[in-house]
């Protein structure tokens, strides 16, 4: 890729590479008609990165790295960042009344989850192998042809023809709640009835399943004291969201910026 096709970044005297911006863009979607948006987004990105770093750095903020998932660790220009914004940014826990007007604008949205009772018969493929996958959907629509004469054959047909080791106890997955299973298996569950069989084979990165629906627990809503805690959480994260934003659109009002489009135009100058 040509590189001098990137603009120059300046960000307060400090000239972002192009090389930077080659390696960002690698991180927004980019195709032949949306490039010059990826191109743009990621330009933005390394400016609102440089902008947070400088200010890190004029305030002496230092930081050590702090572990974000299993043996992942911040780099150290992250670690500076979270540091930053933690030191500036001050988080109001919202009142018991604020959480309880948020609960009332609709109560239905806070339920249990549902709980499926799920059986299924897999053809199992590699779903990149387009021989193999093919062959799986012509094995689980002969399926779905036999169990449409006869639903009372499942749990038969799972046993001989199966090959998942749910089988053995005639295709039975037991209960399921949302995130137990794939996520292409959960949206096609969420469209069933209970005692339903799928009208078409479900493809996950396992194969093909013929599902079915045995029973089906709805979701209830819960009480405010139950979800007032998560409630509390979404808000706190809702203000800090709001918060972050305006200090960084602090930055940018302040700052001497050429080559990237942040809403005020390619060359943004600070301010006398």
């Amino acid at each position: 890729m040509n590189t001098q096709m990137f603009p120059d970044l300046v960000i307060n005297g400090e000239t972002i590479p192009q090389t930077a911006v080659a390696a960002e863009l690698q991180n927004h979607t980019a195709s032949k008609d949306n490039f010059a948006d990826a191109l743009r987004n990621a330009a933005n990105a390394l400016v609102i990165r440089t902008l947070l770093l400088q200010e890190a750095r004029k305030n002496g903020i230092e930081a050590v790295p702090q572990e974000v998932s299993p043996n992942r660790f911040e780099t150290g220009e992250e670690a500076m960042i979270r540091a930053l914004l933690e030191a500036e940014i001050d988080i109001i826990p919202p009142s018991e009344e604020a959480i309880r007007a948020e609960w009332q604008k609709d109560p239905e949205r806070f339920r249990s989850m549902p709980l499926w009772e799920v059986s299924h018969i897999l053809c199992k493929c590699d779903p990149n192998d387009a021989v193999e996958r093919e062959l799986a959907l012509r094995r689980a629509n002969d399926i779905l042809s036999d169990l449409r004469k006869d639903g009372k054959t499942f749990e038969k047909i799972a046993r001989t023809q199966s090959d998942c080791g749910s089988r053995s106890a005639g295709g039975s997955l037991g209960q399921l709640r949302p995130g137990d299973t794939v996520p292409e298996f959960e949206a096609a569950l969420r469209q069933l009835s209970e005692g339903e069989i799928a009208p078409e084979p479900v493809l996950s990165r396992y194969g093909y399943h013929v599902l079915r629906l045995d029973a089906l627990a709805e979701g209830h809503p819960l009480p405010f004291e139950t979800v007032k805690p998560k409630i509390s959480e979404a808000m706190e994260k809702a203000q800090w969201a709001r918060k972050a934003k305006a200090f960084v659109d602090g930055l940018i009002a302040s700052s001497s910026i050429t080559g990237a489009d942040l809403g005020r135009g390619t060359n943004n100058t600070k301010p006398n």
